[in-house]
């Protein structure tokens, strides 16, 4: 039973911190010039760490496709961090592992 408070932890640990840097992302949106230059800035940021919290496959192809949302201009708004979230523990089966 513990193991299971465990898993739910993480999962929602990941939800909260994905939420945030999503929040992250897009604050750079709102700040017209300086915001799309941040991003180059943020871009590999952020895919390094969708990498690290997502192992394998899943971890190395949402960090590719976070760099390429963060880095093309005007596409601040889709919350990868989120959709990666629910990716993992909706439609890949890793509800299932306990």
């Amino acid at each position: 039973m513990q193991d299971l408070k465990v898993v739910d932890n993480n999962r929602m640990s990941k939800l909260i911190i994905g939420l945030i840097l999503d929040g992250i992302g897009m604050i750079s949106f709102s700040i017209p010039l300086l915001g799309e230059f941040s991003d180059v800035i943020w871009a590999p940021i952020a895919a390094i760490i969708m990498a690290r919290m997502y192992k394998g496959r899943v971890g190395k192809v949402a960090g590719v496709l976070t760099f390429i949302e963060e880095i093309i201009p005007f596409t601040d708004v889709i919350p990868s961090f989120t959709l990666t979230w629910i990716y993992t523990y909706f439609f890949s089966g890793e509800r299932m592992k306990v």
